[in-house]
């Protein structure tokens, strides 16, 4: 058989390329003459860099910008072609914040990631959004780009409390938000009422945090505000699409880069994975977008996940066929303690079931 391997990141303890080699791994242990075809996937989170590097090939420049909260913090810019592409997590993620939290955070590093890309020859800048623990609607990034404002525009979200006035910068690449989120900028289904609680911001604080960013829009541009997207990483999306730039689905122009489909269509089956399989997997998620291209090869496609979090009717109405659990298999504590050898025990598992060997 030949078996398409296309997993997202496990959060938190593997990477997509090192989810893709254990599964691989394990499958071989059970079905050692299947064809196996790695093909790790983003959705223009964290790991966005690494995998179209893995794809495309091109040049990885090392620069340090500004971090979250200041520090100076180490990022990479991919030259592929006359195309950039810059990760934002890599400059504001989560996992960088730490306990100060969103509404310090600035996106100033992400501002500075496109500047490097300018300075590297770039002719088109592609930006992966997501994973970002930051909420400034991309003050920070405009700031870098020589912005200026009544009020300081690289303080993260709570700088922007009164801003009035606001000169946006011009920056002359054409630019690309790889996002699949949807939301406006502010509002019930905003970066801030939707995404502020998993960065830190307290649900009292909700409506004031989203009224600084209402206020920020009024002295920008509030229709654009309101356009899908806008909202994605805390409203970095909303700074792109103040520059011209243009919204593309990151699953989707991650497929293109690594030829999913045309692979998927030479596969008898596909296997995909992310760290918690549940209903937030139809937003964008890689097994999802996998999952589409699979069913229009008419491949079947099954999920290896640490959690599955779904029913077996919901699994297959996202286009799974089955999904297997981490947890479920190994228990949690050895699923964090040993992620891929755990990983690579479920694939022989579920090698078992669909190989023909």
């Amino acid at each position: 058989m030949r078996i398409l391997v296309a997993p997202d990141k496990f959060a938190g303890t593997l990477t997509a390329v090192e989810a893709a080699d254990a599964i691989a791994a394990g499958w071989r242990r059970r079905a050692p003459a299947d064809e196996l075809d790695l093909a790790p996937m983003a959705d223009g989170g964290p790991g966005f860099v690494d995998v179209l590097h893995a794809a495309l090939g091109g040049e990885l420049l090392a620069v340090t910008v500004r971090g979250p909260h200041g520090e100076p913090t180490p990022a990479t810019v991919l030259l592929a072609g006359s195309t950039a592409y810059v990760e934002a997590a890599q400059a504001c993620g989560v996992h960088l914040t730490g306990r100060e939290g969103a509404e310090s955070a600035t996106t100033y590093g992400v501002g500075e990631l496109l500047l490097a890309a300018a300075g590297a020859g770039a002719e088109r800048v592609v930006v992966g959004l997501g994973g970002s623990g930051t909420n400034d609607g991309g003050a920070g990034l405009l700031a870098a780009l020589g912005a200026t404002a009544d009020r300081p525009l690289d303080a993260g979200v709570a700088g922007l409390a009164g801003v009035a006035r606001v000169t946006l910068p011009e920056f002359a690449l054409p630019l690309v938000a790889a996002t699949d989120v949807d939301n406006p900028l502010t509002g019930l289904f905003g970066a801030t009422k939707v995404y502020g609680p998993q960065k830190g911001v307290a649900e009292e604080r909700l409506p004031l945090v989203d009224g600084w960013l209402e206020e920020f829009a009024a002295a920008t541009h509030r229709r654009t505000s309101l356009d899908k997207g806008a909202g994605a990483a805390g409203g970095l999306g909303f700074a792109l699409l103040l520059l011209g730039g243009t919204r593309e689905p990151g699953i989707g122009l991650v497929a293109d880069a690594v030829r999913l489909a045309e692979r998927a269509r030479a596969a008898d089956l596909v296997v995909t994975g992310e760290g918690a399989f549940d209903f937030s997997s139809r937003s964008g998620k890689v097994p999802y977008g996998v999952a589409e291209i699979a069913m229009e090869a008419l491949r079947p496609c099954v999920a290896l996940a640490g959690k599955v979090l779904v029913g077996s009717r919901e699994m297959r109405a996202l286009g799974i066929e089955s999904a297997y659990s981490l947890v479920e298999l190994v228990g949690e504590e050895r699923a964090f303690a040993d992620p891929a050898g755990a990983l690579a025990d479920l694939a022989e598992r579920v090698a078992r079931t669909w190989s023909r060997q």
